[in-house]
């Protein structure tokens, strides 16, 4: 509710298109997308107040995405779902003049993620694998080892999502999304470095090619 975990947490599964090929996106780039329009609704906020910085966060959501399809020809489902939710949600605030609903898409985009990985668990399916199949090789139980953690990850930040929105002000809400969030998710993928170290697939044929060497 993402290049390897560390460098690339938010690039998850991607959407290819079959009339034109993928072309490789630069790290900082998609950083960059993929942070922007969060940087964009903080400094709104503090200029024009939570209904403005929801109209600019949503436009600067949409050409984010665009700028991913024309760079890459393809775009990462975390932003793809997000942007979806951005659009639903943003859209009501405005429309209500009611900022609970754009508060509410991080608990609902992070709910989805963490429930469609551990439900895929239950039916014996790492999800993590189809995802992340081209930046790790990992054995059977590292990916359901990675897809579990994940997925209480993305419960974890949706529940922290409730607790500050509903305690604290909205400023601070706004702030934790930019300064907080973003932060503790790569904290925690940097965290996972153990594991896929531990479960990592070697290359058979390099190896043997280092051992005579």
């Amino acid at each position: 509710m993402i290049a390897s975990l560390a460098r690339g947490t938010c690039t998850i599964m991607t959407i290819k298109t079959t009339a034109a090929p993928t072309r490789h996106m630069p790290p900082l780039l998609k950083f960059a997308l993929e942070l922007g329009p969060l940087g964009v609704f903080f400094f709104a906020n503090s200029r024009f107040g939570i209904f403005e910085a929801t109209a600019i966060f949503m436009v600067a959501t949409i050409a984010a995405l665009i700028i991913m399809w024309v760079v890459a020809r393809r775009i990462a489902i975390m932003p793809l779902v997000t942007g979806i939710v951005v659009m639903i949600f943003g859209g009501l605030t405005i429309w209500l003049h009611d900022d609970l609903f754009i508060k509410l898409k991080p608990t609902i985009v992070n709910s989805l993620f963490g429930a469609v990985l551990l439900g895929g668990l239950l039916f014996g399916k790492s999800l993590l694998e189809i995802v992340f199949e081209d930046a790790f090789r990992l054995d059977e139980a590292g990916w359901k080892k990675l897809t579990l953690r994940w997925g209480i990850f993305f419960l974890f930040l949706a529940i922290l999502n409730e607790a500050i929105w509903r305690t604290q002000t909205t400023d601070f809400w706004v702030a934790f999304k930019v300064w907080g969030m973003m932060p503790i998710t790569m904290l925690f993928a940097l965290s996972q470095t153990p594991l896929l170290l531990r479960h990592e697939i070697k290359d058979e044929t390099k190896e043997a090619e280092t051992a005579r060497h």
